[in-house]
């Protein structure tokens, strides 16, 4: 499209989209609106602006349909209690001893297996604040442990975030999840690391914060993992065998295989209906982000990153993680800063010579650097399931953001500098 919006519209863009949302503004609504006043100021009429809106909404729509397929898998583990099951499963094997371990694994296996990376913290959290109570834990500790976990799942997970990336380069889902791997073990270990040292700092656990309460009747262990094993399955036979399931069908068939190994099948259509109900937010809030992402496709704010990359020194493949963690910035969220870099950048990376399949790893690693900024709503989720108060989550921040870092790092080093998979 012939129609560019100026670098300073761009930008005006992304801070009022961030304002917005500060603000308390829905973000899909913040992005829209971000759009809108970034095109009419970066020199673009109102028709125009509107059509180019439109077009970056338009690209954003598989990963949306595949995101709201996804919602059956995510309502069967949720709803069903096999996400906990799994996660106090995980604990247990590896042991209080090693309490801040255990809840960095079970977070990072939650969300590896297709849960968000918020409920899966707060999932774990009446697992963590028990022990925590139990061992003299402090809650930054135990909370960095479950977000620096669900970070390291998150990008070797079928979640919205790999989704939108797989979309948008145009690979297969499998192929994002197993770039996440190594970067993952390196992010998990700095984690367990970091979280060790915050033990005794911060507010500690009462006594009524760490009684853990059961709803229903939870599933047994073995089918309890039935969904996320079937979805894999699923989503594996394209690499091993040239069979191309797509997501939208393998991850509403893994939900449905779980739900039947559960004996729950007569409740499949509460679980789809609760996992949309979570999906849906996410959906919504990704067509907002792709209106943001067709104005600054459009802009010359590309260019002015690349300039400055290129005036640093730095290779063209920097523009991947960096475009990740920019955007994550931008927009406080690891799927929305995943598909908007993927939108606006991905055809400029592809041209600098850097594979479809590395520069959707970097991207995606990038995202998971600043997507825990406050304007975003998984500062205030994570905080809240441990009853932790603003200031003492803030303090937390730097620590998730080195995580993030090894992780992009990491995945920079084994997809950009030594091309490994390239």
């Amino acid at each position: 499209m012939d129609i560019q919006v100026s670098a300073f519209g761009a930008i005006v863009a992304l801070i009022v989209a961030i304002f917005l949302i500060l603000k308390k503004v829905s973000p899909a609504y913040g992005m829209i609106a971000g759009a809108l006043i970034g095109g009419l100021v970066g020199g673009v009429d109102v028709t125009n602006t509107v059509t180019l809106m439109m077009e970056g909404a338009k690209g954003i729509i598989p990963a949306v349909l595949r995101i709201l397929a996804a919602g059956v898998l995510a309502g069967v583990l949720i709803e069903s209690g096999a996400a906990a099951v799994i996660a106090e499963t995980i604990v247990k094997k590896v042991g209080e001893t090693r309490a801040l371990l255990a809840l960095a694994i079970a977070t990072m296996i939650l969300t590896t297996v297709g849960v968000f990376i918020d409920v899966a913290v707060i999932t774990v959290a009446p697992i963590a604040l028990a022990i925590a109570s139990r061992a003299g834990i402090s809650k930054t500790a135990i909370l960095l442990a479950m977000i620096g976990g669900g970070k390291a799942g998150n990008i070797m997970s079928p979640n919205p975030n790999a989704i939108a990336a797989a979309d948008a380069f145009g690979v297969p889902l499998t192929s994002i999840m197993a770039a996440g791997i190594i970067p993952a073990a390196f992010g998990l270990t700095v984690t367990y690391i970091l979280a060790k040292k915050l033990v005794h700092k911060g507010s500690s656990v009462s006594a009524e914060e760490s009684e853990t309460k059961i709803n229903g009747e939870l599933p047994l262990v073995v089918p309890a993992i039935v969904a996320p094993l079937v979805t894999i399955i699923l989503l594996a036979l394209r690499p091993l065998f040239d069979i191309n399931i797509d997501p939208m069908i393998a991850l509403p068939a893994g939900g449905i295989a779980g739900a039947l190994a559960m004996g729950r099948v007569r409740h499949i259509n509460e679980y789809a209906v609760s996992g949309l109900g979570k999906m849906s937010g996410v959906a919504i809030m990704l067509l907002g982000t792709g209106t943001l992402a067709g104005i600054i496709a459009n802009s010359g704010l590309k260019d002015v990153l690349i300039n400055s990359l290129d005036a640093l020194g730095l290779p063209a493949f920097v523009l991947a993680p960096v475009s990740g963690i920019f955007m994550s910035a931008a927009t406080a969220s690891t799927t929305a800063g995943t598909a908007v870099a993927s939108q606006v950048f991905g055809t400029t990376i592809l041209e600098m010579g850097v594979t479809a399949f590395a520069g959707a790893a970097m991207v995606h690693a990038g995202a998971t650097v600043l997507d825990h900024l406050p304007h975003g709503s998984f500062f205030h989720a994570t905080g809240g399931s441990v009853n932790m108060e603003i200031k003492e989550r803030l303090k937390l921040i730097p620590y998730e953001t080195a995580v993030g870092l090894i992780l992009a790092i990491v995945s920079t080093l084994i997809f950009g500098i030594f091309k490994f998979f390239g």
